[in-house]
């Protein structure tokens, strides 16, 4: 781990956090990463829905610079995760808050963020759900169950026929077994996500594979 500055004696100090609260940082972080890796780049605008405790202490727990950080693509011991925002206008990012304080949602740190380049958009709904581990419960208006505290591939692809062949074929060539996967995509030959939860931890050389796949976006892979 790197060499990291905490900001004053409340910090409490773990394996994927930098912050006063896991759920509200190291949680935080992921959830805007998971956005990232599947946006493929970074995006013009952001706007971040933040539910009821998320809400309520986002400025005060740092969950703002957390979910900004993520979206920057930075891990969750990143030491520039303080200074998220000043990068993102920096880079010429616009970001807006929509506060909900009194909502329905199941769970009291829920965020839905939804990002745009040009004509091009992608929501995510994700839950912080205590020890820097969260699940995703929306993904461009579809529903879907990921805990993503299990090794996870998020592939990004061009809708063509065999993408879900070549990439499985890969991990079972590497032995590597599935153990859930979803798939959705905007339109018929339009972009494509694969999210693989797998039950090993040692998928890199696989991914390095599954990188030369042609019509191929990005691939990321959370251990």
């Amino acid at each position: 781990m790197n060499n990291l500055k905490f900001q004053s004696v409340f910090d409490i100090i773990g394996p994927v956090m930098i912050g006063p609260s896991s759920s509200h940082t190291a949680g935080a972080v992921r959830i805007g990463k998971v956005v990232y890796s599947i946006f493929g780049e970074e995006p013009e605008e952001v706007t971040f829905h933040l539910y009821n405790s998320f809400a309520k202490t986002y400025k005060g727990h740092g969950t703002d610079k957390a979910l900004v950080a993520g979206i920057l693509g930075m891990d969750t011991d990143d030491p520039n995760i303080k200074n998220s925002l000043e990068i993102a206008h920096q880079k010429g990012i616009r970001i807006y808050w929509d506060i909900l304080k009194d909502s329905n949602t199941p769970h009291p740190n829920t965020a839905k963020i939804t990002v745009k380049k040009g004509n091009k958009s992608m929501s995510i709904t994700g839950v912080s759900i205590g020890g820097g581990n969260i699940q995703v419960t929306e993904l461009n208006g579809f529903s879907v169950s990921l805990t993503m505290n299990t090794p996870t591939l998020i592939v990004v692809h061009q809708d063509v026929p065999g993408m879900i062949a070549k990439v499985t074929d890969i991990l079972s060539a590497h032995h590597i077994n599935i153990a859930q996967m979803n798939v959705t995509r905007e339109s018929a030959g339009e972009k494509a996500i694969m999210i693989i939860e797998v039950d090993s931890r040692d998928c890199h050389e696989a991914v390095k594979e599954i990188q030369d796949i042609p019509n191929l976006h990005n691939v990321n892979f959370f251990d």
